[in-house]
């Protein structure tokens, strides 16, 4: 396990900026993801994002008045979010630290808890557990918690919009393992952009269902539009908002989370 968490940190320290970018190449995770996350973070409250990575979602909420405390695997993701913090005129608590040493940490209890980023990585279901486990022993009773999985069609999509990657990717055999775990309706669990965990979607309510939570919502991140993103994206401002718009209505259609790369659950804590 220590091995797969270095190689991930390696990873991270080496792409954090790019990170960073990913958000604003990719945007509808963003705007879908905070459109049902502000149903629920109001300024004022307090927020552990755990995760967080370069600290795109801690800053979003801390210029909305929220205190943030960030923790994160990678120092350069956590340098990244300071300096970006301090460019906003916000401030966020930050640690650099595994999620699944946490309690090492010193926290208290928070209104909201962030997990936008460990499910992706931790192979082992027994860590991923452990996880969520002490995510929630830093939320409030009656708290928020939000988790996200990378879905497991998530690398279909990507080759998909990209012309001449699968036959590349059809001759490596963890490719072609991920196929199989779609097709079996399993979770993916090994070597892909760095390790990490694919989910298939229909794994993932009953996996959160061994945690004392109130499901208030299941929905993909990027709503519809994964598969057509570079195409909507290329249109004028207007027709952009209508699909989003139209996009908003579709997100928690579970026949619909394939056109996802990312799912989100957010529970309220029992």
């Amino acid at each position: 396990m220590k091995e797969n968490i270095e190689i991930v940190k390696r990873y991270y320290e080496k792409n954090a900026e790019g990170e960073w970018q990913r958000l604003e190449a990719h945007p509808f995770e963003f705007i879908f993801s905070t459109y049902m996350m502000d149903r629920y973070i109001k300024p004022g409250d307090t927020i552990l994002d755990i995760g967080g990575g370069p600290g795109r979602y801690a800053i979003h909420y801390a210029k909305k008045g929220c205190d943030v405390t960030l923790v994160d695997l990678a120092d350069k993701n956590i340098e990244i979010a300071k300096n970006r913090a301090k460019d906003e005129g916000v401030s966020l608590n930050t640690f650099v630290a595994n999620c699944l040493d946490l309690d090492s940490l010193g926290l208290e209890q928070f209104d909201h808890v962030f997990l936008m980023g460990p499910m992706y990585h931790l192979l082992l279901e027994e860590d991923r557990v452990k996880a969520v486990q002490l995510a929630l022993n830093h939320l409030k009773p009656g708290g928020i918690i939000y988790v996200s999985f990378i879905l497991a069609f998530a690398g279909i999509i990507y080759d998909l919009k990209n012309p001449g990657l699968i036959e590349t990717d059809y001759e490596n055999p963890f490719a072609k393992q991920l196929i199989e775990m779609i097709k079996t309706q399993g979770n993916y669990e090994g070597d892909a952009f760095t390790k990490a965990c694919f989910y298939h979607q229909k794994n993932i309510l009953p996996f959160m269902e061994q945690f004392p939570l109130q499901k208030l919502h299941f929905f993909g991140q990027e709503g519809i539009f994964s598969p057509n993103e570079d195409s909507i994206l290329q249109r004028d401002e207007s027709e952009i908002a209508t699909w989003i718009e139209i996009g908003k209505g579709f997100l928690e259609l579970e026949e619909l989370l394939s056109y996802s790369e990312h799912a989100m659950y957010i529970g309220k804590k029992k």
